[in-house]
């Protein structure tokens, strides 16, 4: 299977900072963040995300992991552990790796909306841009048009440094 790096620990590090300052702007009003991120990648990178914000600015960044069936979301339950004063009224961002038919992050809404955030914001790493659901990262790394055979993986060393691949 021929694999090529798209992406390296330094590029993703450095978008990662990006899309902090992206969202601290956005949401330069704002108090508290949530940051939800997606297992287990998604989460991940979300971790990463949240640091980049708090090492920018004073917002206080509140991290929440969501965990769902990626292929099969119906099949087995949707998991986020939050209290309902943790979302309501918060800008809240949901965070993956990859967007690729924007499947995951649609179901990833449904625990989200059962609260009432301010705002709902989406971050991913890589957009594939092949939407096949309603939803569209408002803060994206690297846009990228592949072919529908194609796929992006993004992958943690030992170390806990990432890396995209096109396979």
């Amino acid at each position: 299977m021929k694999r090529t790096r798209i992406l390296t620990y330094e590029e993703i590090h450095q978008k990662t900072i990006r899309i902090a300052h992206q969202l601290v702007e956005e949401n330069y009003d704002e108090k508290e963040i949530v940051v939800i991120g997606i297992q287990p990648n998604g989460y991940r990178f979300a971790m990463e995300l949240q640091k980049q914000i708090e090492a920018i600015d004073t917002v206080k960044v509140t991290l929440l992991e969501l965990k769902l069936n990626k292929q099969k979301p119906l099949e087995g339950s949707i998991e986020l552990k939050a209290d309902a004063g943790l979302l309501n009224g918060k800008t809240v961002v949901l965070v993956d790796d990859v967007a690729n038919t924007g499947k995951t992050m649609y179901y990833a809404l449904k625990p989200i909306m059962d609260y009432s955030p301010h705002k709902v914001q989406a971050a991913v790493l890589v957009d594939r841009q092949h939407k096949l659901f309603p939803v569209t990262p408002d803060y994206v790394g690297l846009s990228l048009s592949t072919t529908l055979q194609e796929h992006i993986e993004v992958e943690y060393d030992s170390k806990g440094k990432a890396s995209a691949y096109l396979v």
